[in-house]
């Protein structure tokens, strides 16, 4: 095989341009620090660094989803926790409605500072979330979520929550009814209360407490109705199922302050025996009002000339829908609190996704800067041989060689 002198030349620039095309890649990326710039480069590294960014891109979705519903979840919390306060401020004036020597104008006095401190309770209910809605709209409105109307404060929201829709569905929102009205009614499990005298239409002389439960298993869950027959010393007290329609006790003598125990609820009458006063026991329900709750109170605040039962059935009352509205708040500052924990977790768990996948991106595409360096200096110095080899060739010829 004859190997000509043009197709030497030809061989030897064909290797200097490869060379010299390893170096400059070699510098372009020591340049740029990435072992990786075209898919080209490396097809697999390539593709590895498509889908780390791609679950990047989703992570940092999450996280603003996150972030948006923190903020929220923040504002629904100290909104709890304001009305918390103010319910207690509410609670203590009602305590010292009951003070035996306050007349009307003192009373009406107290029902015009609850009426103030329910204005302050609407407005929390009301709050804006800083970004055109409310905390407390529920699945969203662009209008104040509870509306103070003749009748009462009315929810004007959609019940629900509304949710980021991502992957973890965050919550952006808290249920406006579930927060304001629907506390549990009664003592949470009963509700007692007065019935209009059967005999002489006059207002009750006995009150009744707000029971407790005494053994759960025997709860029937059943409406039921007392009353009181004859006078003192001579009365009885008949319970009576409305469910059913059974007698279900008879006290016999009935004596004001002894507990009476039925179908798993303990209930104290206090005061004096009329003939005919009549109390009814429902069970509880979750659709206590705060809103009404107040108005009631202060409405009965400001009736005068009411009596010392009249006053001391009412507070009973009014305290005992107030406790369960104080227990209902804490419910929900505890639901709002979990979802803020729950964001906390998945916060860290977002983290740890995108540190794995920053790592993978950078395992697959950027430069080992040292290996690098030491490969640039080999291409460089095979480079340099490579022209000076081909510069000594090119002088080995006939001509060069006859002129010597």
């Amino acid at each position: 095989m004859r190997v000509s002198t043009a197709n030497l030349y030809s061989s030897t620039i064909a290797q200097l341009q490869r060379r010299q095309q390893e170096l400059q890649q070699t510098q372009v990326q020591l340049t740029s620090g990435k072992r990786v710039a075209d898919a080209s480069d490396d097809p697999t590294g390539a593709a590895r660094i498509e889908r780390a960014l791609a679950a990047i891109g989703r992570v940092d979705a999450n996280q603003r989803a996150l972030e948006a519903s923190r903020n929220s979840m923040t504002l629904a919390e100290s909104a709890m926790a304001d009305a918390t306060e103010i319910l207690q401020q509410i609670r203590e004036t009602l305590v010292a409605t009951g003070n035996a020597s306050y007349g009307d104008s003192e009373r009406r006095s107290l029902a015009d500072k609850i009426a103030g401190l329910r204005k302050q309770l609407l407005s929390i209910a009301n709050r804006p979330d800083g970004s055109g809605g409310y905390v407390f709209s529920g699945q969203g409105s662009s209008q104040p979520p509870f509306l103070d109307e003749a009748t009462g404060v009315r929810f004007n929201g959609v019940p629900g929550t509304v949710l980021t829709g991502n992957l973890d569905n965050f919550a952006m929102t808290v249920d406006g009814r579930l927060a304001w009205e629907q506390a549990r009614s009664g003592n949470g499990t009963f509700a007692t209360g007065p019935l209009p005298n059967a005999n002489t239409g006059q207002p009750p002389t006995l009150w009744i407490d707000s029971g407790r439960e005494t053994t759960p298993q025997a709860l029937t869950g059943h409406e039921y109705a007392i009353q009181i027959d004859g006078t003192t010393g001579l009365s009885q007290a008949t319970i009576t199922d409305v469910t059913t329609g059974s007698v279900v006790a008879t006290v016999l003598p009935f004596e004001p302050g002894k507990a009476s125990v039925c179908d798993g609820m303990t209930i104290t009458l206090n005061g004096t025996v009329t003939d005919g006063d009549r109390f009814e026991i429902k069970p509880s329900v979750a659709d206590s009002n705060i809103f009404d709750v107040l108005d009631r109170v202060v409405g009965e605040l400001r009736t005068p000339n009411r009596s010392a039962i009249q006053i001391q059935q009412s507070n009973i009352i009014a305290l005992r829908d107030i406790d369960q509205s104080f227990a209902n708040f804490q419910e929900v500052r505890s639901l709002v609190g979990e979802r803020l924990n729950l964001l906390d977790g998945t916060e860290s768990r977002l983290s740890g996704l995108k540190l794995y996948n920053q790592t993978e991106r950078s395992a697959a595409e950027d430069l080992d800067m040292t290996e690098a360096i030491s490969r640039f200096q080999i291409q460089q110095t095979g480079y340099d041989a490579a022209l000076r080899s081909y510069a000594a060739v090119q002088r080995l010829t006939l001509f060069q060689y006859l002129n010597f």
